[in-house]
This record gives structure tokens, sequence and C-alpha cells, in this order.
């Protein structure tokens, strides 16, 4: 699960890692709000889940509020290499001395945590990575041990940092690795980390993190606050949406539909610990769309319990405007009580799932 800038700083933070002073934003009239309280220059940082948006024009700088209102106004709406703005960082302008980079990342031919770190920080990192390997010093973990603060201050040393510096920079290390680590991240990174006059400050901040680890994390839930930063999903040209939990099981019902005649409307992937107001947003999302005849829900639980997604769907069914048929295949963890749930409310169910695509295909051509 990849969570926005402003959404992995606050976690940052609380980890003790400095990060600039920042207010997220929605409206151009927020943003002159944002940046007359901030009272300095300061840069509208668009939020959106995808790499190298400063060089796609993602981020502009305004020196005064005025601008700040201006310059958000342009950017939200406007579509950075396939994503939508529709939130924007608005954030303190700093004054960077030098910048660094520091990640961790899960190394899977390794099996071990990877921590990288260089002097060389900011937007050519990854040139620096092809051109000048090098430059990145690289710290390999063993995930049994408990990984020390001299060990972080030792990594800053080898960037070839000056003494001043290491101590320092050895602590965002260490603490980088606590997120990392205490958040079941696939990856946690600082590009750039900078050198101002008020010291080390975290300028950016990126944090995956682990789909398969979210039900130990039920926190995160109140992260994920737009359809697109939850589900993988996609319009088709078909009458019946698909919603599975897992990129696998939802082609895997679109294949089904296929071979009983049925066309699907969308490729809706609600993904790993989906929360019973997911489910619930995820169905509201297809319904909304007129093209949709029938619903077809498809959730073998592991992570994603039975029970969220029953009553996910009786809060549906209770406060959706357009009525559209629901054929729901759901079996597994809490299987039981989601099948009580949905029995109790009147809302049948299917334990196959091939049982259940012919059901949403028969409903659908008796809906022609």
């Amino acid at each position: 699960m990849k969570i926005h800038e402003y959404q992995a700083k606050e976690i940052f933070r609380a980890g003790g890692i400095p990060t600039p002073q920042s207010i997220m934003v929605e409206t151009p009239e927020e943003a002159q709000k944002a940046a007359e309280t901030i009272d300095k220059s300061v840069a509208i940082k668009s939020q959106v889940l995808i790499g190298g948006r400063g060089k796609a024009g993602g981020i502009k700088f305004a020196e005064n509020p005025l601008s700040a209102y201006q310059l958000t106004k342009e950017l939200l709406g406007t579509d950075i290499r396939g994503e939508t703005v529709q939130k924007v960082l608005v954030e303190e302008m700093l004054d960077i001395q030098n910048e660094f980079y520091l990640s961790v990342a899960v190394d899977r031919s390794a099996r071990k945590p990877l921590i990288m770190a260089s002097q060389s920080g900011g937007v050519d990192i990854e040139e620096v990575a092809s051109k000048a390997p090098e430059k990145i010093f690289k710290y390999y973990l063993d995930p049994l041990d408990e990984f020390m603060p001299y060990q972080a201050r030792e990594i800053a040393r080898k960037m070839g940092l000056t003494n001043d510096l290491i101590s320092p920079v050895g602590g965002i290390i260490w603490k980088l690795y606590q997120i990392f680590q205490g958040y079941d991240a696939n990856i946690a990174e600082i590009n750039p980390l900078v050198l101002t006059s008020k010291g080390i400050i975290a300028a950016d901040a990126k944090l995956d993190i682990d789909d398969d680890s979210l039900y130990r994390h039920r926190d995160l839930a109140q992260l994920k606050t737009e359809p697109s930063d939850e589900f993988a999903y996609v319009k088709l040209d078909g009458d019946i949406a698909v919603i599975g939990n897992g990129a696998g099981l939802t082609l895997t019902g679109m294949d089904m539909l296929k071979l009983y005649g049925g066309k699907p409307a969308t490729f809706l992937d609600i993904g790993g610990g989906a929360s019973q107001e997911n489910i619930a947003r995820a169905l509201n999302l297809v319904i909304s769309n007129p093209q949709v005849k029938v619903v077809f829900l498809n959730v073998l639980g592991g992570i994603t319990r039975a029970d969220d997604v029953a009553n996910g769907v009786i809060t549906v069914l209770g406060e959706s405007e357009r009525e559209v048929p629901l054929v729901i295949r759901l079996t597994g963890t809490n299987e039981e009580e989601g099948q009580r749930i949905l029995t109790a409310a009147g809302v049948s169910y299917e334990t196959s799932m091939e049982a259940a695509a012919r059901k949403a295909v028969e409903i659908c051509n008796d809906l022609d």
C-alpha cells in the first residue's frame, strides 16, 4: 500500500524524524490560508503516488499567499503521469545547503533489509545509481538482530560525511529503520534528506507498506481518503461490475463471467485487509456507474474478513439510492459470521465462484 507524502511525513514526524512545516489542502482558498499560516515562501507539491512529479511539473514554488492560490488552482485536476491531482501539500521553502539520500528496502534476492545511503540526493538519484553506483553505500541487516544506533552512525561515516553530521544523520538512519520495521514496509525513503540552517530535515518522504501486513495496522485505514488511493480500478465496456480481494482473484472472476457469456464492466481489486468502510466505498463506486446492471462481489477471505465484507454490503444496501442486483461469493476468514449477517439481512450469497458468476450473468440477461 503506497501512501501520500503528507501521510508518510506524519508517520516520520511521529517517529522523531524532522520534516518541514506543511499543510495538506484540497482547494486554492485553503492553499492561500496555509501559505499565510506558514508566513514564508512555500512549495506547492502535488500529492500523487508516482515518482518524478517534479520533472513532470507537479511541484511549484510560491513567493506569497496569492501566488499559492493561483498555483494550486493550476495544479488541481491536472494529470501527472496518469494520476489526477486531487490535493497538494503547501510546505515551507527550505534553505538547502546539501542534499543526501536514505532508504531502507526489502532486498528479496538477499532476503534481508537493505539500507542505501548517499551524499548525492535529489531528483537525479536514479542517474547516480546507474552511472556512479560507488557513490551509494549499501548495508545489509540481519532481520533477526537488533539494529543499533552505533551501526547507523557507522553508515553515516561511510557515506563520507563530516564529523559534525555523522551523529544527526546516523540518528535519522536509525529512526528510518524503526519506521520501516514497525510498519512492515517494503520501502521507507527520504529523498532528499537536506542540511539546512535549522539542521537535518526530511524534505520528502516515501513509505510503501506490505499489503499482507495491513491486518496488523488497522490504524492505517484512516490514511486512505480517496478511491484512487485504495483500489486498483479500471472501467471496462461490459455491464457486470467485478470486485475481488486480490488482482488474481478479480481477474479469475472476470474470466468466469466471460465463460458464462457475461461482460465485465469493471476490474476493482480491493486488496488485502479491506475494511468494512472500504467494501462499502468500492460498492458505491461501481454502483454509481450507470453502465453497471449487476455487481459480482467475489471474496475469498484471508486477511480480508467475511464479517467486514458482510457489514459493508449491508451498509450500502441501506444507503444506496440506486438499486443494483448484487451477487456475492463469500468464503474464508470469519465466513460463518459473515454469512450469518447476510442471512439475517435477507441477502443471499454463494460459496462457489462458478455458481456466483453464473448467477450474475443470468440476472443480467433477465434485465435485458
